[in-house]
């Protein structure tokens, strides 16, 4: 069915409050989105993380009173008489049938194929690893997820523990693992991320040697020879006392969902106790590795 979009600039501080008065108007779901494009994801629990300039985008049905909707808003004390929007009139498509065709096996490194799981592989001979996002992030797509790739790929992972801290949909946990690590562990604060990851890795024939935990459920002495978290900055700071933990003397660690412009104080949080690799960029995004001191 056809849709109708509603998109209202607004800030990470007011964005809650806004998005409860799309919903008391009308709509039926509300997402964020910063006004540079990048998504928004992997939040801390109790948390709904921002960029500085949000816009929140509201979704309503295509018969919704869109005039009315807007005399409701203008109520709403953050929007006030006249407020700024942008209203679209979305196109009736399969969207979940265009982003499946849209999704394509891609390479990353030397021996590494992420091959969308209603997809042939190109390579048989290849490390592959057939995906199925389901609801969770975390397809090779973004550069983000693309750099831990490519650094696994560039690992000597034989016979290795590998933790995967904020795992999404398991696509980093999993093509360690197809990589030659002995074992995996995979974190995430999602249960639809843990769900996916399980799917995922018995998709490729490696949920024996996955274990999966939400965060009040793992382990208290995990250690991992490589530990990689994909996730942004502001958790990867104020988790670093507990990230760099996980791995053991002389393990390597990689760090993703890095903004260029947050790398000097995401590096600052672990440089202490880590070797750090000089900083790799990928548009505007960056990855941050080291080797843990003895």
């Amino acid at each position: 069915m056809p849709w109708i979009q509603l998109k209202i600039n607004t800030t990470g501080q007011d964005a809650e409050t806004l998005s409860d008065a799309l919903i008391e108007s009308g709509a039926v779901s509300v997402t964020f989105q910063d006004t540079h494009d990048n998504p928004v994801f992997e939040p801390l629990p109790g948390e709904t993380l921002l960029w500085g300039d949000t816009d929140a985008i509201g979704l309503y049905d295509a018969e919704t009173d869109m005039a009315m909707v807007i005399a409701i808003l203008e109520n709403e004390p953050l929007l006030g008489k006249g407020f700024a929007h942008k209203i679209e009139q979305i196109e009736d498509k399969d969207w979940e049938r265009e982003w499946m065709d849209n999704f394509h096996p891609m390479r990353f490194g030397e021996r590494l194929w992420i091959c969308p799981s209603w997809r042939d592989v190109p390579d048989p001979t290849a490390v592959n690893v057939m995906l199925d996002p389901g609801l969770a992030f975390g397809t090779g797509t973004h550069p983000t997820t693309a750099m831990c790739l490519q650094w696994l790929d560039g690992l000597d992972l034989e016979g290795k523990t590998v933790i995967d801290f904020g795992c999404g949909s398991g696509i980093l946990a999993i093509a360690a693992l197809k990589l030659g690590a002995a074992q995996a562990i995979g974190i995430d604060i999602d249960p639809q991320a843990i769900q996916a990851s399980r799917d995922n890795a018995q998709r490729n024939g490696v949920s024996e040697r996955l274990s999966l935990y939400l965060p009040q459920d793992q382990p208290d002495d995990l250690s991992a020879d490589v530990v990689v978290a994909n996730i942004l900055a502001g958790p990867l700071r104020e988790l670093a006392p507990l990230i760099s933990v996980l791995p053991v003397a002389g393990g390597h660690l990689g760090l993703s969902g890095i903004l260029a412009s947050q790398a000097d104080s995401v590096a600052q949080a672990y440089q202490e106790i880590f070797t750090l690799d000089p900083v790799m960029e990928k548009e505007e995004w960056c990855r941050i590795t080291g080797v843990k001191n003895r």
